[in-house]
């Protein structure tokens, strides 16, 4: 993370669920697998937060390499006093394996920024 930033103790961010969905006409022909993923961000600090953004890094089974970054999340900047969470579900669109790490960022009640790691998950496509 950007020099700066810390993370908090107690500021926590995790995959709750991955689903795999194949094809349909909704994926493109190249990128046919895709991954659904449930994550929560838990504030068992003590201290108000403010996540403003994230940046994930996804590795493909190829060695390629795709950095998502922006601000809010899923277009929300959600504030999370001492004990509450925020759940959300995106997705990744893939054309092969991948696995993905990443981070979300903010501020906290004091205007210091801060940022909690979410630890990596494989994006594996099932073989019959």
């Amino acid at each position: 993370m950007s020099s700066g930033s810390s993370e908090v103790p107690g500021l926590t961010a995790r995959l709750d669920k991955l689903t795999y969905h194949h094809g349909g006409p909704s994926l493109p022909a190249d990128k046919p697998h895709a991954f659904v993923y449930h994550i929560t961000i838990q504030n068992a600090s003590d201290r108000v937060v403010t996540l403003l953004g994230r940046k994930w890094v996804v590795v493909h089974a190829d060695g390629s390499r795709l950095v998502i970054e922006g601000d809010k999340i899923v277009g929300e900047t959600p504030r999370l006093a001492p004990g509450e969470e925020f759940s959300y579900n995106s997705y990744h669109v893939a054309g092969c394996d991948g696995t993905a790490h990443g981070c979300f960022h903010g501020i906290d009640e004091h205007g210091q920024k801060i940022h909690v790691m979410l630890p990596p998950f494989a994006m594996v496509v099932p073989r019959n």
